[in-house]
């Protein structure tokens, strides 16, 4: 059951009635209260408040405000007069009632009426946005097409200018080529004027000359001078082959270093003899299956979620590829100590140990690692003699590590104490 609050002050001007609801503690929210023209309502569990007005109300400009632990009325009256009560006196049930629902379904109404202006208001400001966004992308458009007729306009102003200047230069060439070719002529007819007068035969008894008879010939005057003046023939074209020495690196045989290339090369062949050596069974693999650098890397992961026996099947994969990785036999070595195959962790750590040469800063790391697996596991096999040896030798090349020097002291305590026993 609902506890009514009874408790509540009130005044009134012509115009508006203040109201005061006190909240004895509870917490109020705008959607506990309910206002209509005639009908007030604050429903805050377990309280409840109810009035039927007196009057009708503006509830549209109506205010309430909540602080301080009570909620604060403004009701401006429809018609102002002063009421003689806040509520409706000598109203039975059914009014109340009929008033209640009332109220109810005219806030229905109004809400179902907002709802629906708002969403007029939202398609008409969505066709404004879209009239707007419509109007700027073709003003847009517009731009770039005029900058667009500007630009093609430029580029044929160019284009008809560049013409211009061909035309002018082609036109000064031929003017050119016409002066040098009169510049030619002149001269061949001056040579050939000369000619003419000293072949001449003088007359008798007078100055008049005739020139000798050309019968016989057909050819032009200029025919004799233009063969003396007739340039050699072109050079006959031919094409010249030139051959190189085949090598299979790109580099010239002169920047080359043949032993170095003939080494790789010997190597590779291998390589590729022990791949084909073992094709029939390789061949059910993929590509990146038959690089030992990929496999070790397989091999490392599985080695890192505990699978053993899976890194060992990869590892061994790999050096069937490639026999002249130590990080393989190493790598492999810690494996056979995680499945205490002891004797073959002694034998990859002494491979390793073969293919770590020469001694270098660049396999110190391998080697100390080598070393200690197979001191490691000499120990296990209770050969601690030489597994000391192991990790001195380990010791020798890292004297900084603490933990192999702490190792190495753990057996030399272990090999006191047998002899001792003995």
């Amino acid at each position: 059951m609902p506890l009514w609050l009874r408790e509540h002050s009130w005044r009134q001007t012509l115009t508006a009635v203040y109201l005061s609801l006190p909240l004895r503690g509870a917490r109020a929210t705008p959607a506990n209260i309910f206002c209509s023209e005639q009908y007030l309502k604050v429903s805050i569990p377990p309280f409840l408040f109810e009035a039927v007005l007196y009057a009708p109300i503006d509830d549209t400009n109506s205010t309430a405000k909540i602080g301080n632990g009570n909620i604060f009325f403004t009701l401006y009256k429809k018609e102002p007069a002063l009421w003689d009560s806040l509520t409706l006196a000598n109203a039975d049930k059914e009014k109340l009632q009929y008033l209640r629902e009332n109220a109810v379904l005219k806030a229905q109404e109004k809400a179902k009426e907002e709802t629906e202006a708002k969403k007029i208001t939202k398609q008409e400001h969505k066709k404004y946005a879209l009239e707007a966004t419509m109007k700027l992308e073709e003003a847009e458009r517009k731009r770039i097409e005029d900058l667009k007729e500007k630009e093609r306009q430029k580029v044929a102003k160019e284009l008809e200018l560049w013409k211009n200047q061909q035309k002018d230069g082609d036109k000064c060439k031929s003017i050119q080529a016409k002066e040098e070719l009169h510049q030619e002529i002149e001269p061949l007819k001056e040579r050939k004027n000369e000619k003419m007068n000293k072949t001449r035969i003088p007359l008798e008894g007078g100055s008049k000359t005739r020139p000798k008879s050309t019968r016989g010939c057909s050819c032009s005057i200029f025919s004799q001078d233009l063969k003396e003046e007739q340039l050699p023939a072109p050079r006959p074209a031919a094409t010249i082959k030139v051959n190189f020495t085949p090598r299979v690196f790109p580099t010239a045989l002169r920047e080359s270093r043949v032993a170095e290339e003939e080494e790789w090369l010997h190597k590779q062949a291998e390589a590729r003899r022990i791949i084909n050596s073992d094709l029939s069974e390789l061949e059910d693999l993929k590509e990146e299956e038959k690089n030992p650098e990929w496999l070790k890397d397989k091999g490392n992961k599985m080695f890192a979620m505990g699978d053993y026996l899976g890194a060992v099947n990869a590892y061994n994969l790999a050096v069937r590829l490639n026999n002249k990785l130590p990080l393989l036999y190493l790598n492999r070595a810690a494996c056979h100590l995680k499945l205490r195959n002891l004797h073959k962790a002694i034998e990859d750590s002494s491979k390793a140990l073969e293919l770590l040469t020469p001694p270098v800063p660049d396999n110190e790391n391998a080697r100390v690692k080598a070393h200690v697996r197979r001191g490691t596991a000499f120990c296990q096999l209770e050969l601690y003699t030489e597994g000391l040896q192991d990790y001195e030798a380990a010791l020798k090349i890292d004297p900084k590590n603490k933990i192999i020097e702490k190792d190495a002291e753990k057996i030399r305590h272990l090999i006191q104490g047998t002899m001792q026993s003995s």
